[in-house]
């Protein structure tokens, strides 16, 4: 994983303040992989969630939150919660090779 300690927090205690202290964050894509270089930060956040105005706030918070902590970069959030009715693959795709923060 191409995060620093200071980056995989960070992104963790934004999510927390902003969705629910229960929130999952999964980083996914290129940042995975030891092995490549660059790349956007790219993250699953499963909350438990259900009211979609309040998924959109909390959703701008934590990018808020993330470009406070760690300067402004490209950072590709996906966002699944219990009512969501649609699930494009890329959603399992995450679930299935994303790594935990």
């Amino acid at each position: 994983m191409r995060l620093s300690t200071f980056e995989r927090d960070a992104l963790k205690q934004a999510a927390q303040a902003s969705f629910e202290p229960g929130v999952v964050v999964r980083l996914f894509g290129s940042r995975v992989a030891e092995d490549l270089r660059g790349g956007d930060i790219d993250l699953l956040i499963e909350t438990g969630m259900r009211d979609p105005a309040q998924i959109a706030r909390a959703h701008t918070r934590f990018l808020s939150l993330v470009y406070s902590r760690l300067g402004e970069q490209k950072v590709d959030v996906l966002i699944d919660y219990p009512e969501r009715e649609q699930r494009p693959a890329i959603f399992d795709l995450a679930r299935q090779q994303g790594v935990l923060l």
